[in-house]
């Protein structure tokens, strides 16, 4: 067996696959996914989605890469080397999620698939084009989890998620109309405790659970919602249940958030040991 160093060997190396736009902070994006999966000790493979002009105040411009090379990014990349779990985020265009989908129907058996449905920017710019909402759905089919925040996930589903009513129903259009076998929708753009709400694909019908809370203080974070994914999809990557992933991952973003810098003239920095 070829050996990398040390102990130990490419066999034993775990891989993950983001599949994400850029972000030149690296306080989000694929770059901040890498930094994650690294910390968790998972080597990452990326693919890059778009390109994107910003700061920590706002993105100001955003460009989909062509399409053909998304998919070959993910064709040439999954030929050679096999990731544990893939995590999915800007995705930019509808043409760009048929390619990905395209890209990613080629396994046999294929790895856990983690989607953060990114929408809008913090700051309102627009991240995926309005036409690929429907087609973003077919990508959730057999997701392993699908963790939208709260405006992401009334924008896609329709549904009013400003009750546990709203939230059930918002849930059963990802697992039931899409097909995604887990939802967790993200509190942390709702006034007071900054509650998960978790529901899973039951028999006879979905589990929910509410995770809970408390609001750190301090002014905004850019990129927790990136960090949360990617430390889900890296647990994931190393053999970890969907649950014990959801549960490291929210320990992991809550330190790293409580530890945020302010580096710029925008939101602060999450902030982690590698």
């Amino acid at each position: 067996m070829r050996s990398t160093g040390g102990d130990l060997t490419i066999r034993s190396m775990k891989f993950a696959l983001t599949i994400a736009g850029s972000d030149p902070t690296g306080g989000a994006g694929l770059q901040l996914d890498l930094r994650v999966f690294q910390h968790f000790g998972v080597h990452g493979l990326s693919a890059v989605t778009a390109l994107t002009t910003q700061d920590t105040e706002k993105v100001h411009q955003s460009l989909p890469v062509f399409p053909s090379i998304v998919l070959d990014q993910i064709r040439v990349l999954l030929r050679d080397l096999s990731p544990s779990a893939i995590k999915l985020g800007m995705l930019a265009s509808d043409d760009i999620v048929r390619q990905v989908a395209l890209g990613l129907s080629g396994f046999e058996t294929r790895p856990p698939l983690i989607i953060d449905p990114i929408l809008f920017s913090s700051s309102g710019h627009p991240l995926l084009e309005r036409r690929a909402w429907g087609t973003l759905c077919e990508l959730f089919d057999g997701a392993a989890l699908v963790t939208p925040n709260l405006s992401e996930a009334e924008a896609l589903s329709q549904c009013d998620v400003s009750d546990e009513g709203g939230l059930r129903e918002a849930s059963q259009y990802f697992i039931e109309e899409c097909g995604a076998e887990a939802v967790l929708i993200k509190g942390g753009h709702r006034d007071g405790p900054a509650d998960d709400y978790l529901a899973q694909r039951g028999t006879p019908e979905i589990q929910t659970t509410w995770l809970r809370a408390e609001r750190l203080p301090g002014s905004p974070v850019h990129g927790t919602g990136c960090a949360l994914s990617a430390a889900i999809t890296a647990q994931i990557a190393q053999g970890h249940s969907l649950p014990t992933a959801i549960s490291e991952a929210r320990r992991f973003v809550t330190q790293a958030y409580a530890n945020a810098v302010a580096s710029g003239a925008g939101s602060r920095l999450l902030h982690f040991n590698l």
